[in-house]
């Protein structure tokens, strides 16, 4: 594994290392894939946003839910992102708004609500309104159910000074080596100053830099970037704006040199296809999203172009779809370790964490 300085907003948490005592768990497989990018450029890693929990509409799951987890790691998925809140008390918890009342039976503000009280709290399908017995669940409660079998992409809706409690938290499962962080990098002094943060938070982390196309275009500065890292990823956002036209060639991030820059870096080309709340669909990836790939009935404008176009990593909303299509299609190379079948009902994931400790 490549250590750098660690980063902000955001990190990965790969369970199940050797030297965390899971040698040859799916984890270690994945995380093989993930550090070795030149080796695996004939495999499209798969990560599922929020879990995996907005997919078929918003039906199937509650969002950032244990119950999506465990379908993402049956799915064969490499990573699930969540993101990152506190309890009124401090605990670190797995949340993505400020407020209770979209995915949850509880109201108010998560700030208002000890962890003692967010227990009592249910997840909600937001798509159908039903109610989980699924509690809000802990960032622990989260990795241990992760540990050995998938990666965690942290969203940290925190200050960067709370990724100090969350790389303890990790630290203290034993995982601090695979923990990565990521940033948005746009200029020289911003990689100056993302530097200089990460130094106050420690060493021994990756660092994923995150581009977009509106600030970034330069393929020497994306280079630069990554190797003053020693990326193993780099995120790439194809603003899609308000324009209804969709990117022909995927803009400026995916040209021939930056993708020669990533074969030299030996780093992954990641693209968003997820959706942004009350923007058009493919935001972040030229308006080839996910609802054109399944909504619409166009994976091949979607996955395949991302996949043809270098992208090595594609984080969405739809994961079943996307694992599916990319392995149907030759993009998904089989891993030696099989994913095992795992329940992944709510009612037997509310009944594991009432007993779970909280940090």
């Amino acid at each position: 594994m490549r250590t750098v300085l660690a980063g902000t907003a955001s990190f990965f948490l790969a369970l199940g290392l050797a030297t965390s005592g899971h040698a040859g768990s799916r984890a270690e497989e994945i995380l093989q894939r993930f550090e070795n990018a030149n080796q695996w450029r004939d495999h499209v890693m798969v990560v599922a946003h929020r879990a995996g929990g907005l997919q078929d509409g918003k039906r199937r799951f509650a969002e950032n839910s244990i119950a999506a987890l465990r379908d993402a790691i049956m799915l064969g998925a490499e990573m699930v992102e969540i993101d990152i809140r506190r309890s009124a008390d401090g605990e670190l918890i797995v949340m993505h708004d400020s407020w209770l009342d979209r995915t949850t039976d509880c109201k108010g503000e998560v700030l208002g609500y000890t962890m003692t009280e967010l227990r009592k709290c249910r997840l909600a399908v937001e798509g159908t309104g039903d109610v989980t017995a699924e509690p809000v669940p802990t960032l622990r409660d989260y990795l241990s159910v992760a540990r050995g079998k998938i990666l965690v992409n942290l969203d940290n809706k925190l200050e960067t000074a709370d990724l100090v409690d969350m790389v303890a938290l990790a630290r203290a499962m034993e995982m601090e080596e695979q923990v990565v962080v990521k940033a948005n990098l746009w200029s020289a002094e911003r990689v100056a100053t993302v530097k200089a943060t990460m130094a106050r938070v420690g060493r021994g982390f990756q660092f994923m830099p995150i581009m977009a196309d509106d600030a970034v275009r330069d393929p020497a500065f994306v280079a630069a970037a990554g190797k003053a890292f020693a990326a193993d990823a780099v995120e790439m956002i194809t603003w899609r704006g308000d324009t209804e036209k969709m990117t022909d060639t995927g803009g400026p991030l995916f040209s021939a040199k930056v993708k020669a820059a990533a074969v030299r870096g030996n780093w992954h080309i990641w693209v968003d296809t997820h959706a942004i709340v009350n923007k058009p669909g493919g935001y972040l990836s030229g308006g080839r999203g996910d609802e054109l790939a399944v909504a619409a009935g166009f994976p091949n404008e979607v996955f395949g172009f991302w996949a043809e176009r270098g992208a090595t990593m594609i984080q969405t909303d739809e994961p079943r779809a996307a694992i599916n299509w990319l392995a149907a299609n030759g993009y998904r190379v089989p891993y030696a370790e099989a994913a095992k079948p795992v329940v992944s009902v709510a009612g037997q994931a509310a009944a594991e964490l009432s007993g779970q400790p909280t940090n």
